[in-house]
């Protein structure tokens, strides 16, 4: 257990921010303050909602800012009463220099990736759609660019064929938690030693902001591409393709899981069913069978739930 009298400011948003905080806390760190994202309205009611970092900061009577801009110079006032030796930020927003230099020790971020590979928004995502096969979570110290800053610590866990985004993220998050006390432990006894990132003779790989159009399906692609992207889309925010009807209609398909099989019956977008038990879909180079889906405006669900309620023999294939 920490006897630490370092002044922690912790700063994140979403539960995968959560686990590390909550490390940090049952450890007896001294957190006196947490910055997360104001409540934003949220449902069909519109409610405001908390974010998972400010419901666990509340339940544990940590003082919470909320600043809409990071600059403002009322939430620098705040943030600089907070008197931080030292700031940790997981699944939170760009810093500017104002924020991330003001503590004494500066302030290191926990990334979803072993850096520099994956720099960017989506680590998790895109390191199952490339089909690696491994992965795991850095701190560094922050700095001028993101995610480039020198590396304090690394773990690393293996990506399994039947992994997907949700299930690496679950083990990161964890691991992530264990790795955030680690570094803290290091910088406070000062047995850090930061490493620039290494960039020669590599190629980096990054990670972008995923949007709808980049999880559109080509069903033009090599079975084991399309069975990565879904699972690096799955659960959220799922790769998708519509289903071409006969009256010409398009209905818009998210599938959550796919297998490859052994069979290489179909053109690529083609559909095989027996309306009861399978559904499979041509790719370039074989057949995927669809094992969990959502049509538009229904619940996920297997296949083969699916098939009790839906002609898919009205349907001529998938674009």
């Amino acid at each position: 257990m920490s006897t630490t009298k370092l002044r922690i400011v912790f700063m994140g948003t979403p539960d995968f921010a959560v686990a590390s905080l909550r490390n940090l806390v049952e450890n007896n760190f001294n957190i006196v303050g947490v910055i997360t994202a104001p409540d934003r309205p949220a449902g069909r009611g519109l409610t405001l909602k908390q974010s998972a970092v400010k419901e666990y900061a509340v339940s544990q009577n940590i003082p919470v800012l909320q600043p809409e801009k990071l600059k403002n110079p009322e939430f620098l006032s705040e943030l600089e009463a907070l008197k931080a030796d030292l700031q940790i930020v997981v699944a939170f927003r760009m810093l500017p220099e104002a924020v991330w230099n003001m503590p004494r020790l500066g302030s290191f971020n926990l990334h979803g990736s072993l850096l520099p590979q994956y720099r960017g928004a989506a680590p998790i995502n895109w390191a199952v759609i490339n089909g690696e096969k491994e992965t795991g979570v850095t701190t560094f110290f922050l700095q001028h660019e993101i995610d480039t800053g020198d590396i304090l610590l690394s773990s690393k866990t293996i990506i399994s064929e039947d992994d997907t985004a949700g299930t690496v993220h679950d083990r990161l998050m964890q691991l992530g938690a264990e790795l955030v006390l680690t570094t803290v432990n290091a910088i406070e006894h000062n047995t850090t030693k930061p490493m620039p990132q290494l960039l020669e003779g590599i190629e980096l790989k990054k990670a972008p902001k995923i949007f709808k159009e980049d999880c559109h399906i080509n069903w033009q692609n090599s079975a084991v591409t399309i069975r990565n992207m879904i699972r690096g889309l799955s659960p959220y925010p799922a790769a998708w393709t519509e289903l071409k009807m006969i009256d010409n209609t398009l209905i818009s398909l998210k599938i959550f899981e796919a297998t490859l099989t052994n069979t290489y019956n179909l053109e690529p977008g083609k559909i095989e069913s027996d309306g009861k038990t399978y559904l499979k879909i041509g790719t370039k180079n074989g057949d995927l069978s669809i094992d969990d889906l959502q049509l538009a405006g229904k619940k996920r669900m297997k296949t083969t739930d699916l098939l009790r309620g839906f002609k898919i023999e009205n349907c001529l294939g998938v674009n």
